[in-house]
């Protein structure tokens, strides 16, 4: 990336590092840069070949680079670079283990994925479902009701979000699926259809996925265990209810089908829970118009038939589970029962999530599509935390934050706490156990902020946020830097203590202050405790919506033991 001119507050910062390291000198030797490598940076695997390749990658004078050795400009500008970017350039890639089972995961997901704004007169549109991908959403959710002419539906059902076809959600799907990862897609169906329409969905995702649908389970030696991303890498999956096939007598030829009471999923709660409050929000138009409950239909056969690894079942308790659920089944629950649980039984959560998927939605009372805090369901492990990715804001921003690990990939390996078989582990606990991290972090200054929305100079403060279990979980301000948007100088230290830092996630929040207790958002950067450098770094900024505000960044210094 090519940044701007620095400001002068941090070229005055950079000025003293490099001088403290040319001890006097005109030019930076290969042998001081690497001196900084080790002692500032902490970049300790550097070596002499290390020094002299940013040499020849960021020293433009000629002299200077066949002494082997960098002048101001060229160390500045290495500064300025990805190279001191404060997010693990080597998590730009995928560079975890990918063959562990899917339950392993937090997987990127969406909620309502259809919609572009409310739930309740928003506008459904496929660009929602290509935002999603291209964001490396790898669970999709699709509402499915019957549509006139046996073509169904994709809608918010007994609102007035506009409908979208079926298989034109598929064939948009189909399209996008594989952009930006290769891992596998999980289409969440909220299926509300008869059996004849879902014979039709069943149609389409065969003949518009073809060999992109998984319909048979992989030919990988049983472990009782879920495949892994790699062996599903461009499958999509279907998470459905499914058909139990019930064997009259062993060795009978013929096999009768029906549904067992088990496949219930909790999505008819949530069915159920959002027909309840859009029956607050709307006066009956005419007969039928309002929220009624519906006779069950049994899932058909066709349908049923291409759930493989997802199966929805209703989930009872951790115990009902541990006894009777199979490693192919997932529950779904909404975030107040998940809430509720997670406080109440965290460590049996925990355990859950180390054998079962589990999708945590947003509750139906959200009308506005607003989000939950994603953070406190990733603490118990479950996979598939769901949010509405239209709606901006912090749960976006920590979940951005968190998939941006791992080369985007929508696919992140849980931390050993959550899968150790040894230890029990209870987010809601203070983890005695464990010796606290100490991270330090000095916000220095910022560069090249947006000018507030009155067109004058912003009064900005900082803010670090610290995402991770209760007592991790704080925050602190610098001071405010009145009427300066170019390069405003905080030079604040703040120190936190973090029991577990594998499960943090660290935001920075430029506010600009606007009265004794009030301030606005003007940029945040978000990334994984696991992915910060040590050493002086610079944070990139981002909009409201994700968008890069470059050259807007802050300057830091960042170091942990």
């Amino acid at each position: 990336m090519k940044r701007g001119k620095a400001p002068s507050s941090r070229r005055a910062e950079i000025q003293q590092l490099y001088q403290s390291y040319a001890s006097g000198q005109t030019v930076l030797p290969a042998s001081a840069l690497l001196r900084f490598l080790h002692q500032k940076q902490m970049e300790l695997t550097a070596n002499e070949e290390t020094a002299e390749g940013l040499i020849d990658r960021y020293e433009i004078e000629e002299t200077a680079r066949e002494s082997r050795s960098m002048t101001f400009e060229g160390f500045l500008r290495f500064m300025e670079s990805k190279d001191c970017c404060v997010f693990d350039q080597a998590h730009t890639s995928v560079y975890q283990p990918m063959d562990q089972p899917l339950n392993n995961y937090f997987i990127s997901s969406s909620h309502n994925t259809y919609l572009t704004g409310d739930q309740l007169v928003g506008e459904s549109h496929l660009d929602a479902y290509v935002c999603a991908l291209r964001k490396g959403c790898r669970c999709l959710e699709i509402d499915c009701w019957d549509g006139p002419d046996m073509e169904p539906i994709v809608y918010h059902g007994y609102t007035l979000t506009t409908k979208i076809l079926f298989k034109d959600v598929i064939t948009t799907v189909e399209q996008h699926a594989f952009e930006v990862s290769a891992y596998p897609v999980i289409l969440s169906l909220e299926n509300h259809c008869s059996q004849e329409q879902q014979e039709v969905m069943a149609e389409y995702l065969i003949s518009i996925l073809g060999e992109k649908l998984l319909r048979i389970p992989l030919d990988h030696p049983t472990t009782g265990d879920l495949p892994g991303p790699n062996d599903l890498k461009y499958k999509i999956l279907v998470k459905n209810k499914k058909l139990k096939a019930h064997i009259e007598t062993e060795g009978a030829a013929g096999t009768e089908v029906e549904e067992s009471v088990d496949d219930e999923d909790e999505e008819d709660e949530e069915e159920e829970e959002d027909h309840q409050t859009k029956a607050k929000f709307w006066s009956p138009r005419k007969a039928g118009s309002t929220p009624k409950q519906k006779k069950k239909v049994a899932v058909a056969e066709a349908l049923s038939d291409l759930v493989v690894y997802t199966r929805s079942v209703k989930f009872h308790s951790f115990s009902h589970s541990k006894d009777n659920q199979n490693y192919w089944e997932n529950t779904s629950m909404a975030e107040k029962k998940a809430r509720k649980l997670a406080k109440a039984s965290g460590a049996d959560f925990v355990h859950h999530n180390q054998k079962f998927l589990s999708r945590i939605y947003p509750a139906g009372s959200r009308t506005s599509s607003s989000n939950y805090n994603p953070q406190e369901f990733w603490n118990v492990g479950s996979q598939l935390v769901a949010l509405n990715f239209q709606s901006l804001g912090l749960s976006m921003d920590l979940n951005d934050g968190r998939f941006q690990d791992n080369g985007g990939c929508g696919y992140v390996l849980k931390p050993w706490v959550l899968m150790s078989s040894e230890r029990s582990f209870d987010p809601s606990c203070s983890q005695h156990g464990l010796k606290p991290t100490n991270l330090l972090l000095k916000v220095i200054s910022g560069s090249n902020l947006p000018i507030s929305r009155s067109g004058k100079a912003l009064d900005s403060f900082v803010r670090v946020e610290i995402h991770g279990i209760a007592s991790d979980s704080r925050r602190k301000n610098t001071h405010t830097v009145k009427n300066n948007s170019l390069s405003p100088c905080w030079d604040t230290d703040m120190n936190f203590s973090i029991s577990v830092p594998e499960l943090c996630l660290i935001r920075f929040c430029v506010r600009e202050q606007t009265g004794l207790l009030s301030s606005e958002f003007v940029g945040q950067y978000s990334l994984p405790f696991t992915s910060l450098k040590k050493g002086y770094r610079w944070v990139p900024l981002r909009s409201r919506d994700g968008c890069s505000l470059d050259p807007a960044s802050l300057f830091v210094f960042v170091w942990y033991s």
